[in-house]
């Protein structure tokens, strides 16, 4: 194989814009464009890719990431050269597209892209011509995507060119991109209208039947003075001819006049919209423009073709739009903000944050690789962004964390099908009994995050609704009685819909699964964990790895509890009467070493639960309640360390983290070969489980068999070497692609996290920068900016952008390597940087939000002293030396100085760093 010579991306300003040559040459790139109305785009340096804005409205033509390369149906804009022939700004012509494998070209390509905008700069020197493509969807509430192409004479002779849009317009679904593919073209009715072509088919054929159709569909183009087409080929068969293609189009090819002028109507066909502009000769140095709005409207408002025309049809127009959409973007994602020694890592962190809010747009689908969902986002997902918003926009966070917790069952299970609208949640369409063990983990771990953020203790005790549908007893029964008609809230005998408080609904997520257990004592897998596709031991498989995490959640909640009492001077708090039973140790006989006993206990409570519940409350003494939870906790810590810590044959030591359907243990010597997960050491290590003495034989064994330097960084497993169906479907993908055996972007930065908050920091630190140096060495990773959900076995970046392991980054670089986080509401520094992370004048520093407070925190360490040699000495609030508790390297400042401060200010934190 040729092996090409390939230069990497490189930042051309402090704002995140990059720059890429020759990216045509490398496979698999595209690039989101996206704005809150709702417009998701993908787009790709040869102008491929596809916009929509839901899973029925595809205004072009639905990709995989396999169509990237395969699918001719993309955006371009064509020229009629006089003298030359047909060229494409794409590149698409056959001529051109044979440039990309050679090394010394005729053709050059650039890319320039940044948040959110993309920008394609094509220049061939033998006809003396350039093409600039930018593409953005607009801040204002209108789902459409921006498109200018400019062309500049760069010869010395003139150039008479006939300019050519061509968009085909998909128009439909996703569903019929297989299913009826031609029968729903018979639906299209098309209409070229004063600036373009509009498709608004009569009915739409999807999964919810056959509808009268509302969509409009259109691609409207005008010149840089605004001058509209003067023709149209609105049909793709009669645009590409007779033995024609979109790459290689009669209508651009033998330069035919359009055969279509403004009001025809046209039945049945594919349609495209493909605009002629009016000849020009193009004087040597001279640029011309064309603006293109390529729109979907869901609410077949016609007079929106007209307003898009009005506020963008024009070059000064889409200038004005371009620089708005910048300057949002740039204000949505300008905290935090990183100062190291590093300028690529600072602003590749920058890409870091804009990732949680293209999850929050896209979910997890409608990305080239993410085509496995249709639109929306998981449970866990909910609360996992969340994490990111918190330290980004936590205004947002507290109502959004509110609405999230009436997805929860009173079962301690929850909904798995979100709504889109924030806390509206579905009854299971598909009649899907399933339930992942995990979910009931998370929602804690971020309401405490906003706690320690916020000091907000009352949000705990906040009444919210339940969920309810026909699955009960965690999913493994259904409810004869309930009916769709009676609704998704759980109610009283009454009648009445139940409220609980919040911390109510923690309670029963994380009480529930301590009850739950297999024949080891641990927590059952059920449907699955964290990892989706262990999905195959629902009956005896067990999950250590989130047993440990319920354990340090159980003991982290009894902390809140007495927090209760010492901050608000709470004596007790209420919960359901039938909740009293998970409360076990109040009474003589709870016998934690009995599996019999959890189960039996667990059993009861569901009955007490099945279709309703009393209504009826009991107030519980905060310090009973949290003696009960640390017992739990206790127990389960005690439990996992001594059960599952385990040690092979080479001597290395780590825990077990799973069992299979079997009953087996799944980790440690196998006659296959050694086998290891890193999840299971993330979770015990993150929650206390693990003591010092065993992190350290962790980090030995991860080393040894998880480490590769190929993937950048840990893996997620060591090759089991079979298909392992008593445990998931995962083992059924090749080793090193996916969950089986990639660097899984997720954990792997959660276990750099449960490193760093263990005081491991330059372990932990040796996790994120090698995922950093992976991602930003494009040969191997060949991705843009940012962090991808998995590294594969040749080392490239797989589905980038829509990953919680984004936010994962984001609070470990912030909260754990600078250190920059809160306790109920006080901030505390706690820095665990390296002697390496700090500038020639050893300073670093982070820009971030606290208490509504603009800060920006900067540690002086002109000795250049490593973690572990520098305590702060002095802690310095714009000039002036505050007192605040210094415990070594750690320091509390107090909420209240810092609501003293001005709010509309940035308020400069100096940290002294010495011996």
């Amino acid at each position: 194989m040729v092996k090409k010579t390939v230069k990497p991306w490189q930042f051309i300003s402090d704002e995140g814009a990059f720059t890429l040559e020759r990216p045509e040459a490398s496979s698999y790139l595209y690039f989101p464009l996206a704005n809150e109305a709702g417009v998701m785009s993908a787009i790709t340096p040869t102008l491929n890719g596809d916009i929509k804005s839901s899973q029925n409205a595809f205004l072009l033509t639905p990709v995989s990431a396999e169509d990237l390369h395969n699918n001719k149906s993309s955006r371009n804009f064509w020229l009629y050269i006089e003298g030359t022939g047909a060229w494409s700004v794409s590149g698409s012509a056959p001529s051109q597209v044979a440039c990309s494998f050679q090394e010394d070209l005729s053709e050059k390509v650039k890319l320039e892209a940044g948040f959110l905008w993309h920008k394609l700069i094509r220049e061939n020197k033998n006809i003396g011509i350039k093409a600039e493509v930018i593409n953005f969807a607009p801040v204002e509430n209108y789902k459409t995507e921006l498109m200018m192409v400019s062309i500049t004479n760069t010869g010395d002779k003139v150039l008479k060119i006939t300019p050519t849009a061509a968009v085909p317009i998909y128009g439909r679904s996703a569903d019929n991109l297989r299913d009826h593919r031609h029968v729903t073209s018979l639906l299209h009715r098309i209409n070229t209208v004063e600036n373009g072509v509009v498709v608004k088919p009569t009915l739409s054929f999807d999964e919810r039947g056959h509808k009268a159709n509302n969509v409009l569909y259109s691609v409207i183009g005008t010149e840089d003075n605004g001058d509209r087409p003067v023709g149209f080929f609105p049909e793709v068969e009669e645009f590409i001819g007779e033995g024609g293609s979109l790459e290689w189009p009669e209508a651009v090819v033998c330069n035919v006049e359009p055969y279509a002028a403004q009001g025809q109507h046209f039945e049945g066909y594919e349609a495209i919209g493909a605009l002629r502009f009016k000849a020009v000769d193009l004087l040597p140095g001279e640029t011309k423009a064309y603006i293109m709005m390529l729109s979907i409207n869901e609410e077949g408002n016609e007079k929106e073709i007209s307003e898009l025309v009005d506020i963008y049809g024009s070059l000064d127009k889409f200038n004005s739009a371009l620089e708005r959409n910048k300057a949002f973007w740039k204000e949505k994602i300008e905290r935090p903000a990183f100062h190291t020694v590093d300028k690529t890592f600072d602003g590749w962190m920058k890409w870091i944050n804009l990732q949680p809010i293209l999850r929050r747009i896209y979910g997890c689908s409608f990305l080239p690789h993410h085509d496995y969902g249709r639109g929306g986002r998981g449970w866990r997902d909910l609360w996992q962004d969340c994490l990111a918003l918190l330290i980004m926009e936590p205004k947002e966070v507290r109502n959004l964390l509110f609405n999230n917790y009436g997805g929860v069952r009173i079962d301690g299970s929850n909904a798995t099908i979100i709504g889109s609208k924030p806390g509206e949640f579905i009854a299971d369409r598909n009649n899907i009994a399933r339930v992942w063990m995990d979910h009931g983990a998370w929602p804690f771990l971020t309401t405490k995050l906003y706690l320690d953020l916020s000091g907000d203790l009352d949000f705990l005790l906040e009444r919210q609704e339940y969920f309810k549908d026909r699955l009960i007893s965690r999913c493994t029964e259904g409810d004869t009685e309930w009916s769709i008609e009676q609704g998704n809230k759980l109610k009283m005998v009454s009648g009445d819909i139940y409220k609980g408080t919040i911390l109510e609904h923690i309670l029963i997520q994380n009480l529930t699964p301590f009850f739950n257990v297999g024949m080891h004592n641990n927590i059952r897998l059920e449907g699955a964990d964290w990892n989706d596709a262990l999905d195959m031991a629902a009956e005896k498989g067990e999950s250590v790895a989130f047993t440990a995490f319920y354990g340090s959640n159980l003991l982290e909640i009894a902390k809140l509890v007495r927090a209760l009492k010492a901050k608000k001077g709470i004596e007790s708090v209420a919960v359901a009467e039938e909740m009293m039973l998970l409360f076990d140790t109040l009474d003589a006989g709870a016998n934690y070493d009995s599996i019999e006993y959890k189960k039996n206990l667990l059993k009861k409570y569901f009955e007490t639960c099945k279709h309703n519940i009393s209504g009826k409350t009991v107030e519980i003494s905060v310090v009973k309640l949290a003696e009960d939870l640390e017992k739990k906790g206790n127990w389960i810590i005690n439990h996992v360390r001594h059960q599952e810590w385990i040690k092979n044959s080479e001597g290395y030591q780590w825990f077990n983290g799973y069992y299979d359907n079997d009953g087996n243990r799944v980790e440690g010597d196998h006659e296959y070969g050694t086998r290891m997960n890193l999840t299971s050491q993330v979770f015990t290590t993150m929650g206390g489980v693990a003591t010092d003495e065993q992190v350290e034989c962790i980090i030995k064994s991860a080393d040894k068999y998880l480490k590769d330097s190929k993937v950048g960084g840990y893996r997620l497993n060591t090759n089991y070497h079979e298909v392992k169906k008593n445990l998931g479907r995962l083992f059924g993908f090749a080793f090193g692609h996916k969950e089986n055996g990639a660097m899984f972007s997720h954990m792997a930065i959660m276990y750099g996290n449960a490193l760093y908050k263990r005081g491991f920091a330059k372990a932990g630190y040796e996790v994120i920068n090698s995922i950093y140096a992976q991602c930003v060495d494009f040969e191997k990773s060949r991705i843009y900016p940012g962090v991808p959900e998995y590294i594969n076995e040749k080392g490239r970046g797989m589905y980038h952008y829509l990953t919680g392991s984004a936010s994962w980054m984001l609070l470990t670089v912030l909260t754990e390597t600078f250190g920059v986080k809160g306790d109920l509401g006080d901030l505390v520094i706690e820095p665990k940087l390296l002697a390496s992370q700090f500038d020639d004048q050893g300073t670093a520093g982070v820009e971030a939000l606290f208490a509504d407070r603009k800060i920006k925190v900067i540690y002086n360490n002109s000795k250049k002293l490593d973690y572990g040699q520098y305590r702060i000495q002095a802690v310095i609030i714009n000039g002036s030396e505050v007192g605040c508790e210094l415990t070594g390297g750690k320091a509390v400042i107090k909420r209240a100085v810092l609501e003293a401060l001005e709010a509309d200010k940035t308020h400069e934190i100096s940290i002294q760093l010495s011996m």
